[in-house]
């Protein structure tokens, strides 16, 4: 076959599949936007050790190198770039509610045609620029690669991989605000794709770094999961 299917390609390979599986479970029926968020931290948690992982075979062959680099982009690109807009689509659909629980509805305020075409644009607007982002990163760590070698210690841009844990905060917002928090999720779209192609200075996370931003994400996990089994439990 073709491919390369050692250890090495993983993590990679599962953040894709729960990338998909996210996109299924949120686009379902009526929608599951509070199910589809666990999918896009699974992607975060696999992405943020699988080049970590793919570094400890020590004779990996360019072509593997390569390989890796490239469905590391693709699978980015699902998991955090179309997922997210699911996610966004999926909240469009079920409106100010979490299994039942009313909010006051931003569409209950004149939602109209207008609103749905400025909802589409967002969406498309926000997966082009997480796209334009991994394209970019690509050749310039190519170009930086030839020059410098090394690792590079700071990202031009807000790295796509973010929205792993940008998403899940906002969602956690609809616990406890007494609205709809979908007007927020989608500025949050809005202003995330802006940051994904801007020329903004990014450092780029150390070990200790990475461990932080998994335990901040293990954190929301945790509290989503809590609040879904207590809503479910009382109704």
């Amino acid at each position: 076959m073709l491919g390369f299917y050692d250890y090495t390609v993983w993590l990679t390979y599962l953040s894709l599949l729960s990338a998909v599986a996210g996109i299924c479970i949120s686009l379902h029926a009526a929608g599951h936007p509070y199910l589809g968020v666990f999918f896009l931290m699974l992607s975060g948690l696999c992405d943020a050790f699988d080049g970590r992982v793919a570094r400890t075979k020590k004779d990996r062959s360019p072509a593997e190198k390569a390989f890796g680099i490239q469905i590391d982009s693709l699978a980015d690109l699902v998991a955090f770039g179309v997922l997210p807009a699911c996610i966004g689509e999926a909240i469009s659909t079920v409106g100010p509610q979490i299994y039942g629980i009313s909010r006051f509805s931003f569409f209950g305020l004149g939602g109209d045609r207008a609103v749905s075409i400025l909802i589409l644009f967002i969406l498309m607007f926000y997966v082009l620029a997480a796209l334009i982002r991994l394209a970019y990163f690509n050749v310039m760590e190519e170009e930086r690669q030839k020059t410098e070698g090394g690792c590079r210690k700071t990202y031009i841009g807000l790295p796509v991989t973010s929205a792993a844990l940008i998403f899940p905060s906002i969602m956690l917002l609809q616990y406890i605000l007494p609205f709809d928090i979908t007007p927020i999720y989608y500025l949050a779209l809005l202003v995330t794709g802006f940051l994904f192609v801007s020329k903004i200075q990014v450092k780029k996370p150390g070990v200790c770094g990475v461990w932080i931003m998994v335990g901040i994400g293990a954190v929301e996990a945790l509290i989503l999961l809590l609040a879904l089994l207590l809503v479910r439990h009382i109704h």
